[in-house]
């Protein structure tokens, strides 16, 4: 009776192992599916960047086209024009070149955190399957522990 009440604590203890090992397993594929969100979310904002980029090239192409209009319509007025034309056009390379070293920054986080993310996930994966072998490990003692206890009795 003694060694079976040992037995059963110990079969108890195994079944508690489980299921704390169980809800790990469910919190690392949370964190996983999270994870994931997130690469979506950073694949949408660097897509948004990359839409604001053209629309910034269109606008600096078409600033410049204004500007060459106004340079042949006038000479006289076309030395204003073509300062205010080339301060607008400086901004605007400025700008699309922030914006360029922006969406190549995003690029390299985004690969930077896809690489993290991967190797996490394998991380992740290979506990997870480290996790089921030890439970099936576990299994196996338990069924071998029961088996025994069947036999003796």
């Amino acid at each position: 009776q003694e060694e079976k009440k040992q037995l059963t604590l110990k079969v108890e203890e195994l079944e508690r192992k489980l299921e704390t090992t169980s809800a790990q397993n469910i919190e690392f594929l949370q964190v996983i599916a999270k994870r994931e969100e997130s690469i979506h979310q950073c694949q949408l904002r660097l897509e948004e960047k990359t839409r604001e980029c053209s629309s910034l090239a269109r606008q600096l192409e078409m600033a410049i086209e204004d500007a060459k209009r106004q340079v042949e319509q006038t000479r006289e007025r076309a030395m204003s024009k073509e300062r205010a034309a080339q301060s607008k056009m400086l901004d605007l390379e400025t700008q699309l070149s922030r914006n360029r070293a922006e969406l190549n920054q995003l690029r390299r986080s985004k690969d930077d955190a896809e690489r993290r993310y991967e190797s996490r996930l394998q991380d992740l994966k290979d506990r997870l399957e480290q996790s089921e072998s030890t439970n099936r490990s576990m299994q196996n003692y338990v069924q071998f522990l029961k088996s025994s206890y069947d036999n003796v009795f």
